[in-house]
């Protein structure tokens, strides 16, 4: 009977090591399959965009063994942490912050660029709105200076029109005729003295006006040629020598009228000049 013991034990030992060895082959087999299936599964999603990923989920192990080789080192420290297992572990969350800082980045050089074409589109707005207003400025300002020079030229045709409706008011002051000889039309030293005589008092006066009014003896064109050479003598002496205004001044070529105021011809050469005043006008202007 001892000798057939150790037998039976040897034969039951060979049976479960055997047992094991299969167990060890089929969780192998489970395992390689569970691996080609999760590395399938992670390149499908892989090709998703970042915008369609799913959050993160707490890992789970898919069996015992959780990726560890099946041997026996592995069976005793499974499943305390290693090294390989926080790899496994860290890996998904490492992936998923280097995308988030890519996607921030790129929303940092969308913003960056929205606002430098913000800031470009104020500063043209910006332009546009000071050119506009200085047109507009210069604008008012052309519009100042045509409403001044209206308002001038409005004050010099009321001035005028005055003058006009006053000149029935003028009234005969002084008188005088200086002679010419036949052809010349240069003045003598009594003729220059005639003229100062009445020019003398008008200086510093205003309220006046200076009719000069030339004869000449002859027919037709010639006749009033020759008496406007006389009158813009006497003209230019009043104006060169006595600075009389020339607007003061209303010269006339009558040439050789038929008849005189007596009703008889005259043939002399000769200018007429009369002083007219006013004192309507002279008494408004002081």
């Amino acid at each position: 009977m001892e000798s057939r013991a150790p037998r039976g034990g040897s034969r039951m030992k060979q049976g479960i090591s055997l047992a094991i060895i299969l167990l060890f082959g089929l969780v192998a087999i489970a395992q390689q399959s569970d691996n080609s299936t999760s590395s399938s599964a992670a390149g499908a999603a892989a090709t998703q965009s970042a915008s369609e990923r799913e959050p993160l989920t707490s890992p789970r192990p898919k069996d015992f063994w959780d990726g560890d080789d099946p041997n026996l080192v592995n069976l005793i420290t499974h499943p305390f942490a290693n090294k390989k297992y926080v790899q496994r572990q860290v890996t998904p969350i490492r992936d998923r912050i280097n995308e988030l800082e890519q996607i921030t980045a790129e929303n940092g050089r969308q913003i960056k660029d929205a606002d430098t074409r913000a800031q470009q589109g104020i500063q043209a707005a910006s332009e546009k709105t000071s050119l506009a207003d200085q047109h507009a400025s210069d604008a008012a300002n052309k519009a100042q200076l045509a409403q001044t020079a209206a308002t001038e030229a409005s004050a010099r045709v009321s001035s005028a029109e005055q003058m006009v409706g006053n000149l029935g008011e003028y009234k005969a002051s002084a008188q005088t005729e200086i002679r010419f000889r036949s052809g010349q039309t240069a003045l003598s030293k009594t003729a220059k003295d005639a003229l100062d005589e009445m020019a003398g008092p008008l200086k510093d006066q205003r309220g006046y006006i200076i009719e000069v009014r030339g004869f000449a003896p002859g027919q037709g064109q010639a006749a009033i040629r020759s008496s406007q050479k006389m009158a813009d003598s006497v003209v230019r002496y009043l104006v060169l020598t006595h600075s009389i205004p020339v607007y003061r001044i209303y010269e006339m070529s009558m040439g050789n009228p038929a008849t005189t105021g007596a009703g008889k011809s005259s043939s002399s050469a000769r200018v007429e000049v009369s002083v007219l005043k006013n004192d309507q006008v002279a008494s408004s202007q002081r």
